[in-house]
């Protein structure tokens, strides 16, 4: 039987590698989030790139024991308080094409609007309009904005853009994706950026696939659901989740 092959890590007697770098070294002079952006680019982070992806995270992170992840989590840890491990794949396994799946989708539009706007020579702006309007007419949502709760602005987008202009990062995927919020407002109604769409601008500036705005928030949320984990054993009394269910089924019958 052929080995599995990987270019990730690699391990001896003496020695951890992570492409290459040893991790004793890496643990002393590097951060986590070095870590994090070395296994999915492959290099290692610029001092910019560093911070906007720790921002990323750290935006990321935790939303409230109301969000699926979170709230999945914490009845699982209520109900079991055996399996930490349990209860954290309850709030990973929420995670997906609505809750979380955004930024990945919205890394697909943005590439495929400048790969657009690139082959039939438009601009930026007129590229953005035109999957405004073509959301419009099939009265679909946009991946990357709206929000339940911040309705108006979400206070997370504009420091990390910030940060990314100042530290020479942001590059045509925040250009699109302003572009596309001005767009959206122009022929729908004005909605904001929201994290995902930031998250997504900015991966795909710092040059990481698609998938990766899904794995981001992964590894993101993972330390918010821990952290939910955590409370819901120290502070709350096993099974004290509970909430009124209304039936609506058949009135009671019995077999012929």
């Amino acid at each position: 039987m052929e080995p599995w092959r990987t270019g990730i890590a690699d391990a001896d007697a003496s020695s951890i590698r992570l492409l290459g770098y040893d991790v004793l070294e890496l643990s002393q002079r590097a951060s986590f989030t070095d870590v994090i952006f070395l296994l999915h680019r492959g290099r290692l982070p610029g001092e910019g790139e560093r911070r906007l992806l720790d921002a990323i995270l750290i935006g990321g992170a935790d939303h409230g024991a109301g969000a699926p992840s979170c709230a999945a989590a914490r009845l699982a840890a209520s109900g079991n308080r055996q399996s930490m491990s349990a209860a954290l794949a309850a709030g990973l396994l929420t995670i997906g094409e609505e809750h979380g799946g955004a930024g990945a989708r919205c890394m697909e539009m943005i590439s495929a609007g400048l790969e657009r706007a690139r082959q039939e020579s438009m601009s930026i702006d007129d590229a953005a309009r035109r999957i405004a309007l073509d959301a419009r007419e099939r009265h679909q949502r946009v991946p990357g904005f709206g929000h339940r709760v911040h309705t108006s602005v979400d206070p997370r987008v504009a420091p990390m853009f910030e940060m990314a202009r100042r530290d020479g990062v942001a590059g045509d995927g925040v250009v699109f994706i302003e572009a596309l919020g001005r767009a959206i407002a122009e022929v729908v109604k004005p909605l904001p950026i929201n994290i995902d769409g930031a998250l997504a601008a900015l991966l795909h500036d710092m040059g990481f696939a698609p998938p990766a705005g899904m794995l981001i928030f992964l590894i993101s949320r993972t330390a918010g659901i821990t952290a939910e984990i955590a409370e819901e054993y120290a502070r709350e009394k096993p099974m004290r989740i509970k909430f009124e269910v209304e039936y609506d089924g058949p009135a009671p019958r019995k077999l012929d």
